[in-house]
């Protein structure tokens, strides 16, 4: 069964101007635990006390979720790491041999005894401690290197081998970039000495085939997928939570385990504080996900709203909507008088007719028109006008 881990906390965090209080941490933690989250990856406790000090708070949560910290291939951040508390732990090392020569300046066989040396000294620390160990920009690196550096994880007590996309250079449609065929060579390799770690996935969004990479991977056998709330993460992020988990239960319905009744909670709690607004259009919870514009689009929705949708907002603790404008008709003005309370009115197809021409006038000048708030003042300008005209009609 699939696993999720979060990184809204931690790879969240590495967004340009993100920042999230240990108070904030935790309320995010715990909305991601009543969703089902397996882990919550919380951050690097080397970095900051600030960060160590919502590591161990969260990891004594009372939490269902492994808490996990993120630490440097280095004896000194694995021990503040393990320190706070944690369940899981992540230890990244490049093998790539631009890094090892040009950062680094180490050779293969040096990087690969720190990486077994440090996960050694982790497994030693904590028997019962879930380690993932992370060839950091997996997909473009030799492959030898990774299945070198994975074995001797591996062997050295990692329970998880994450394939890193940290470029985002993965591409579904390329058979030799396929994030799907690192899957099954590095577990086939592994197999090959009688190790069967989990695979895990964490795939970037530079070219917006983050989503498309993490299905791949699922389909190809991983076992863990990264995700963050809208993506956040260093340049163009990681997998969404929300689009994912709503792509894992509609390819297997009995993995429905996770409550996404919580997104909404969760999503307007990271944003807030994240000050990233949601894009209107955001799959799942954007402002505009569930709401139908044009008029044929409205008009048919109004008789059976799976016409014009193939998600259930109700199961994400939203509903339907209708939006007025340019593209609307005459049912788009009708829903909308229902919405006000002034159903009464619809039957008067002059009045609707003018309300629909001023409702487009003003949408000419790019104003958008709030149904609750300004349609009943639009109602108004035109009753009045009807009216005035109705009393020069019996004058003459």
């Amino acid at each position: 069964m699939i696993q999720i881990l979060d990184s809204t906390l931690r790879e969240g965090e590495q967004t340009p101007g993100v920042y999230f209080s240990p108070e904030t941490k935790l309320a995010i933690a715990q909305l991601l635990d009543q969703i089902g989250i397996d882990i919550i990856e919380v951050g690097n406790p080397a970095v900051d006390t600030e960060i160590a000090l919502a590591v161990t708070n969260i990891a004594k949560a009372g939490l269902k979720a492994k808490i996990g910290a993120h630490s440097l291939c280095r004896l000194d951040d694995v021990s503040k790491a393990l320190d706070c508390g944690v369940d899981f732990l992540g230890v990244f090392f490049s093998i790539s041999q631009k890094r090892l020569q040009q950062d680094y300046n180490i050779s293969l066989e040096s990087a690969i005894d720190r990486i077994a040396e440090v996960i050694s000294y982790a497994r030693n620390q904590q028997q019962d401690l879930i380690i993932r160990y992370t060839p950091e920009d997996t997909v473009r690196s030799p492959i030898e290197n990774v299945t070198a550096a994975a074995i001797a994880a591996v062997q050295a007590g990692a329970n998880i081998i994450s394939i890193a996309d940290t470029t985002g250079y993965a591409t579904p449609f390329q058979s030799s970039r396929r994030i799907s065929g690192y899957v099954t060579t590095i577990k086939e390799a592994l197999a090959n000495y009688n190790l069967y770690p989990m695979i895990e996935v964490h795939c970037h969004n530079d070219r917006g085939l983050a989503l498309a990479n993490g299905l791949d991977a699922y389909h190809a056998g991983a076992d863990v997928i990264d995700v963050s709330v809208m993506g956040l993460g260093e340049r163009s992020g990681i997998v969404d939570i929300g689009e994912l988990l709503a792509n894992l239960m509609e390819i297997n319905p009995e993995q429905s385990r996770w409550k996404l009744e919580y997104l909404k909670d969760l999503y307007y709690l990271v944003s807030h504080y994240s000050n990233i607004p949601i894009p209107p259009h955001h799959p799942l919870v954007g402002k505009n996900a569930f709401t139908h514009y044009a008029g044929v689009h409205v008009s048919a929705i109004a008789k059976d709203e799976s016409l014009y949708q193939s998600l259930d907002p109700q199961n994400l603790g939203f509903k339907s909507d209708i939006a007025l404008g340019m593209q609307s008709g005459i049912s788009s003005i009708s829903l909308a008088l229902k919405q006000i309370n002034r159903e009464d009115l619809i039957s008067d197809r002059n009045l609707v007719a003018k309300i629909l021409k001023e409702v487009k006038e003003i949408a000419k000048r790019g104003t958008l028109i709030n149904i609750e708030k300004e349609l009943p003042a639009i109602v108004e300008y035109c009753s009045s006008i009807n009216l005035s005209i109705n009393k020069m009609v019996g004058i003459l």
